[in-house]
Formats: C-alpha cells, structure tokens, sequence
C-alpha cells in the first residue's frame, strides 16, 4: 500500500492549529487545562514560562488565569495557615479541606515539572509509571530496596493525604512512619546531600501519590492529588495517540526523545500498535513516520505567523526533526547542546528564526528579540503585536529592544 505522503509544510500548519499557535482558542470554547491537554503538558521548572506557554494559546488569558486553574487546587492544611495558626506536618491539624484545580503542576514527561490537567492524570500516571525503570547512579549505600520504596511510597501518600507539606516536613512525617534511614544524607544533590528517600520523589509522582501544593512563601510544598494510574497499557496507548495527534507525523525515535524513554522500548511499543492498526505509516521527512489511525487529515495552506516563545514552549521540545524546526543559524543559536528550550524563540511560520529574553522590572519588562535575519514589514508589525500580547499575559507593559542578546541560555 502506497503511504500517504505528508510534508514539513502541512505537518507544521497542523502543528500549530491543534495547539492554538495559528488561532488562539476561544475562552468560551477552552480552558488553561484544556491547552494544557492539547500541548501534552507545559514546562513548568520556569513558573512564568508555563503561565506564557498556555496563555498565549488561549485568546486574552493571562497568567492569572492559568494560576487560578493551578491554585483552586490545595489550601494549606500543614504548617501555618493565613491567620499564623500552626497545624501538623501530618495533615491531622485543623484547616480547609483540599481543593480540587483544573491544572497538577507534577513531574511529568522526561522527569520534569509540568502543568498537566487534573483530568487526565490518571492515564498520564498510568503511562510514566510504566516506563523502564533507568539505571540507578546512585552508590550501593544510597540505594534503596524494592521493600523499602514501597515502604517509603506509602508513607508518603499517607502524609500528604489532605496536606500541603514542605520537604523537610515530608521528610519528618517520612522517618516517623518508617525510620530513621530514610532520611540519612546519601543523595548527591547540587553541592549537598538529600535523605535517601528523595530519590524516589518522581517514582511517587508516577505513582499518584505526589504532587506539588501551592508555595509557602520561598518554599515549595507536596500535596497528594488523589490519584490512582490507569491500566498501563490502556495508558501507554492513550500517551502514543495523544502525543501522534498533536506532534505527529513523529517516529519511535520521536516518541522516545520527547519522553526520555529507551528507543528500543518505543520502538516495540509502536510495532504493537501498528500490529492493531492503531497508528499508520506515513511518508515524511524524517522517513519511517506515523499517525494516530485515521487521522490523516492535514490543512492545504503552510503555517503562517509570528509566536514569541518562552523557555522549554512544548512546540519547539516535541516538534521534529530538529534540523527542519531549527534551519541553519537557528541550530547554533537557539539549540544548547542539541537541546532545545535553553532559549525563549522567535517562531516565523513554524521554524525557529530568532531567540529572544525579558526582564522585569515591577510591571515593566525590557524584552529584547535578536532575529536570524531580516524582518519585513509584516513581521515587524506581528512582532509588535506579540510584545503586547506578551505582556498582557505576563501582566505588565513591555519595551521592545531589537538586538544581539547578550545573555546564555536559560538564563
């Protein structure tokens, strides 16, 4: 059977439709968890960056939104509440009940903070929890037994049911639900040494027992969402369809970056689908590609427009092959290493053309934009119209500089 060929073009056109980076979606129509949905989930290690990425796909939301959505989730119930009154680092105190959002903020695909609609986390636990286990590089001592990571999983769901707690807190709640040895120094983390049980805190997050609550001032909180994973199969395959339908044309290869998941495991999965017919082979750039089945239908018109994108924007961390997404200057300049999202990016027409960076000032932002070659007039206009856009999202009122940037990525 001759496979139906599809082109950079139609697939980057399709690309962007689906995610509202053409048109943004409607507020009548959407929600910050429903975009969140379509982009299979927002980067969030950067806060600013998450709201942007979902806002600016969503006609006149703001980042208000989005954190409304995240922060209907959990009120604090340990630790100190709005009035000063302490409750316990058990949840056992007084204080509101959890709350149930629209948005998890959670570690995601590739182990990673992302905002993900509460909805689907059942399929999305289903599907990380599923994934092959990664060599450990963690030292004999440090290590963990099956036994005592489930001991400690345990814990941490019983601690965190109804709570918001800090992680020394957790910690506290951990040791006295299990003993000391959790919490002895073993885990190398940025110059310092974490109790033995924080390695297991992504493994709890697959398995729905954490998640992050909403900050205490400086620090960070858990919280357990409530969730129980899905059948792992069921999931594997909702994550492949959902991931063809949005990124798609992709390959196991694909599928495999984006998830930091070994390609031989991929690609045995997508042999297992394509036996069930449930994604089909297509002709595209990147050669050997697939869709989700039946859904083969792509727009006649290349992308068109100009999107200004921030930090690790799912767009250009999903979107492949890398070398079409970043043509010429744009792999030097806008790729760190190969990776992609070090630098916010101007995006013309679905490639990548320039990078750009803000810093704010109270409610002003100096955003400068350093263009890979020259904007006409069009551009120039739509780039103007991004600036505002932006700090409507963002929340503050923008100057706009065009120019070298001089600072390095993620910065």
């Amino acid at each position: 059977m001759q496979k139906i060929p599809v082109s950079w073009a139609a697939a980057g056109a399709r690309r962007m439709d689906r995610q509202g980076l053409l048109t943004p979606a409607p507020t009548a129509e959407a929600s910050p968890a429903d975009i969140a949905g379509r982009m299979l989930g927002a980067h969030a290690q950067v806060a600013s960056a998450a709201e942007l990425s979902i806002a600016l796909r969503l006609d006149g939301a703001t980042r208000t939104d989005v954190r409304d959505a995240l922060a209907g989730g959990h009120a604090p119930t340990g630790g100190h509440d709005a009035a000063g009154g302490q409750h316990s680092a058990g949840g056992q105190g007084p204080g509101p009940r959890p709350r149930q959002g629209t948005l998890v903020k959670t570690f995601g695909p590739r182990g990673t903070i992302h905002l993900l609609p509460a909805q689907d986390l059942p399929w999305w636990t289903g599907a990380l929890s599923a994934l092959p286990a990664r060599p450990t590089t963690f030292s004999p001592e440090a290590r963990m037994t099956a036994a005592q990571t489930d001991e400690v999983l345990a814990a941490i769901g019983d601690a965190l049911t109804g709570a918001e707690l800090t992680v020394d807190e957790l910690t506290e709640a951990i040791v006295a639900r299990t003993g000391s040895w959790a919490a002895d120094p073993v885990m190398p983390a940025f110059q310092t040494l974490w109790p033995r049980w924080r390695q297991v805190t992504h493994t709890a997050a697959h398995r729905g027992v954490l998640a992050f609550g909403r900050d205490r001032g400086r620090k960070v909180t858990y919280t357990n969402p409530g969730c129980t994973p899905a059948s792992p199969t069921r999931s594997l395959h909702e994550l492949v369809n959902r991931y063809l339908r949005a990124y798609g044309p992709a390959t196991a290869e694909d599928f495999a970056a984006w998830l930091a998941a070994p390609k031989g495991w991929a690609a045995a999965l997508f042999a297992s689908l394509a036996e069930k017919d449930r994604i089909e082979e297509v002709a595209f750039v990147s050669g050997r590609a697939w869709l989700a089945a039946g859904d083969t239908a792509f727009p006649d018109e290349p992308p068109r427009g100009l999107r200004l994108l921030p930090y690790f924007d799912a767009y250009v961390i999903a979107c492949r092959p890398r070398e079409l997404l970043f043509p010429g200057a744009a792999a030097t300049r806008a790729l760190a290493g190969g990776q992609a999202g070090n630098h916010p990016v101007l995006l013309i027409d679905g490639t990548v053309a320039g990078v750009w960076h803000q810093r704010r000032t109270g409610r002003r932002i100096a955003l400068t934009v350093e263009p890979l070659g020259r904007l006409n007039a069009p551009h120039r206009r739509a780039l103007d119209e991004q600036v505002e856009r932006t700090a409507a999202v963002l929340e503050a009122t923008a100057d706009l500089t065009l120019g070298k940037l001089t600072v390095g990525p993620h910065a």
